[in-house]
């Protein structure tokens, strides 16, 4: 076992996220194994192209699954993604709030570049509903760049932007509403949307992108009865116990979405994809993070969760699952939310646009040469729709190890002075060590402002 593994091995155990089956990758000597990314001359033919089902959990902490060795929770259906897939478990969205971390998943950008970057825009209802949903409709998303190609693509669950077709959808669920409307009741009401769809498509032989983002495990909490009670104990508070139940929830949608596929024959041709909009803290973060308070300002828990760029908020595991097509394996490479879409298109043979920043995950010589990723948190009613900078409450970067978080001026109560952390010494972020290290705050900083200065 080289000397890397054996490191990784140590301190994956010590933190209490590594499971049998990680230890035998690394006993093997197999983590990280990916495929050759596919080049330009071996841009796939049509009958080569792959369905792709992009799998999207709502409001779950990084740690709270099965693969990522938590304690409790159990997500069988998922783990066996991760186990026959490839495994990323130090991934980022680009802001931990769910409307703009969507449309970054639709569009492979940032949100300060698709100015989608709160949940809300300012103004009356009347006035949100004129202008709430213009950036959408004219930006390259992944269904209208499949489209093109012959690909029907189907909406279900959360989903911002008005009508299906805002963002270049075929089909879909939702035709109004905030935040999703009708298309919020898959998962939670069973999954016929998903199974018409994919049996009309498999009889008729089109390929097919589908949008899977439940309102799982998101408020409200109100599993079966069934799952609270198996999560259910004596000392674990029952906010916690629901949460739990959630999770195992959805894991189970994912599982019949994963049968549907089986049952028509297509599984072995659909790139499946997971991630995470962005975090929570009722699970084991919680344990880590709850109870610590900024001093001098507002007087509520820090719960580095959802709004928070900590990695709490910000932090979530990826799945890329092929089966034949991409050898199973565990990557600790740092990965963003936007290489999805790059990603994505690489594999149905589209090439990204221009302003995409994020590279193909099945790409390793890029994964290796990157040295740093980023991301950005907003207020979540926006104010002012065209300055994304007058939206912002802090930006952040990951080095290696190091993570600085630099806020910024429009919501001064949200965040102090920059904190700088070593994740590989304190995980949750308990620790600031800015002011004992100007020198590498400096450096980060010039990172930041190098990837993006606001105005």
């Amino acid at each position: 076992m080289s000397t890397d593994l054996v490191d990784l091995r140590y301190r994956l155990s010590r933190r209490g996220f590594l499971q049998a089956g990680v230890a035998s990758a690394c006993a093997a000597g197999t983590l990280g194994t990916l495929p050759r990314a596919l080049s330009a001359a071996e841009t796939p033919a049509a009958g080569d192209r792959p369905n792709v089902v992009l799998i999207i959990g709502d409001d779950q902490g990084w740690t709270d699954f099965g693969f990522m060795g938590h304690p409790a929770i159990q997500t069988p259906h998922l783990d066996r993604l991760a186990a026959t897939g490839v495994l990323f478990p130090q991934a980022y969205v680009a802001a931990p709030l769910c409307r703009p971390s969507l449309a970054t998943l639709l569009t492979g950008l940032y949100p300060h570049q698709h100015k989608i970057c709160s949940n809300d825009p300012p103004g009356t209802a009347a006035e949100r509903a004129s202008r709430d949903y213009q950036y959408m409709k004219d930006l390259p998303t992944v269904p209208r760049l499949l489209a093109p190609l012959g690909y029907r693509s189907l909406q279900t669950g959360k989903y911002w932007e008005h009508h299906y077709s805002t963002g270049g959808f075929t089909e879909g669920m939702t035709v109004k509403g905030r935040h999703g409307e009708a298309g919020l009741v898959i998962g939670r009401q069973g999954m016929e949307p998903i199974t018409r769809f994919v049996d009309d498509c498999a009889a008729k032989r089109d390929p097919f992108f589908i949008w899977y983002a439940p309102f799982l495990p998101h408020e409200p909490h109100n599993p079966p009865q069934r799952l609270l009670d198996k999560y259910t104990a004596e000392g674990r508070p029952e906010r916690v116990a629901k949460y739990y139940a959630m999770c195992d929830w959805f894991d189970e949608t994912c599982g019949e979405l994963v049968a549907t596929l089986e049952k028509k024959g297509v599984r072995d041709n659909t790139l499946i994809v997971y991630i995470t909009d962005n975090g929570w803290t009722e699970g084991y973060l919680a344990e880590k993070t709850y109870g610590q308070m900024l001093p001098g300002k507002r007087a509520w828990p820090q719960r580095k969760g959802k709004q928070h760029v900590y990695d709490g908020g910000v932090r979530t595991p990826v799945i890329l699952n092929w089966p034949g097509r991409i050898k199973p394996g565990k990557s600790m490479d740092l990965i963003e939310e936007i290489d999805l879409v790059p990603t994505i298109l690489a594999a149905c043979g589209v090439r990204p646009t221009a302003d995409m920043q994020g590279i193909n995950l099945l790409d390793a010589p890029k994964r290796a040469a990157r040295k740093a990723v980023f991301g950005e948190g907003f207020i979540h009613t926006a104010n002012d729709m065209e300055r994304p900078a007058a939206n912002l409450r802090a930006r952040w970067v990951r080095e290696g190890a190091w993570k600085l978080i630099l806020p910024a001026k429009t919501d001064p109560e949200f965040y102090g002075d920059p904190e700088l952390y070593n994740l590989d010494d304190d995980p949750f972020e308990k620790c600031n060590l800015a002011a004992e290290n100007a020198e590498k705050v400096a450096h980060l900083r010039g990172l930041l402002d190098a990837w993006w200065t606001p105005e």
